[in-house]
C-alpha cells in the first residue's frame, strides 16, 4: 500500500522557495556546496574578486575582512535564489490570508543582512598599493605601506632617558 512514488500531481500551492534547503547544504558543506563550473558559481566568484579589488586587493585585506566576504557571498547567493523565487510567483500576495509571502520578510532580512556586511567592509574603493618607481627599479616589488591599519599597528619608539634631558635642557 505504501507506494513511494506518487503518480499525483504536485499541489501549486505547495511551491517552496528552497531557501532552508539552500541554508542547510551551505552549513554544512561550505562553499563546496556549489559547483564551480556553474554559472551561478562562476558569477560569485567574479563578484567575491570584484569585492576583494575594491578593497586593494588579496595583499591588502585582512582575515576578517576575507571572513565577511565570504559571508557576503553566501548571503548573495541566498538572496539571488529568493529573488529568483519571488519573480516567478504569479502573486506575491498570499490571497487567502490577505498578506504578502513570507518569503518577502525574509528577502528583506537577507538583503539587510548583505548591507551590513558592505558597510563593514566600507563603500569606498580602496587603491591598491603598488612599488614606487625607485623599488621597482631596484628589483623590490613589494610596496611600503603608506600608512598603518590600525592605530595599535604603529610602532613605538623606544627613548632612552637622555633623550629627555637632552630636550628639556634644550628647550
Amino acid at each position: 500500500m505504501d507506494e513511494t512514488v506518487s503518480s499525483q500531481k504536485p499541489n501549486s500551492r505547495n511551491l517552496r522557495h528552497g531557501l532552508s534547503l539552500m541554508k542547510r547544504a551551505l552549513k554544512e558543506h561550505g562553499a563546496r556546496a556549489l559547483d564551480r563550473r556553474t554559472r551561478l558559481s562562476k558569477a560569485l566568484d567574479q563578484w567575491r574578486d570584484q569585492l576583494i579589488s575594491d578593497l586593494g586587493g588579496v595583499e591588502q585585506i585582512s582575515t576578517q575582512q576575507r571572513a565577511i566576504i565570504n559571508v557576503a557571498v553566501k548571503t548573495k547567493l541566498l538572496l539571488d535564489s529568493v529573488d529568483a523565487w519571488l519573480l516567478q510567483q504569479p502573486s506575491l500576495i498570499n490571497l487567502h490570508k490577505r498578506a504578502v509571502h513570507p518569503a518577502i520578510l525574509q528577502r528583506q532580512q537577507l538583503a539587510d543582512s548583505l548591507i551590513r556586511a558592505m558597510v563593514q567592509l566600507g563603500l569606498e574603493r580602496k587603491a591598491k598599493v603598488l612599488p614606487s618607481l625607485s623599488e621597482y627599479l631596484n628589483g623590490n616589488s613589494k610596496p611600503k605601506p603608506s600608512a598603518p591599519a590600525s592605530p595599535s599597528a604603529v610602532p613605538v619608539q623606544a627613548h632612552s632617558p637622555d633623550e629627555f634631558e637632552c630636550q628639556e635642557g634644550g628647550a
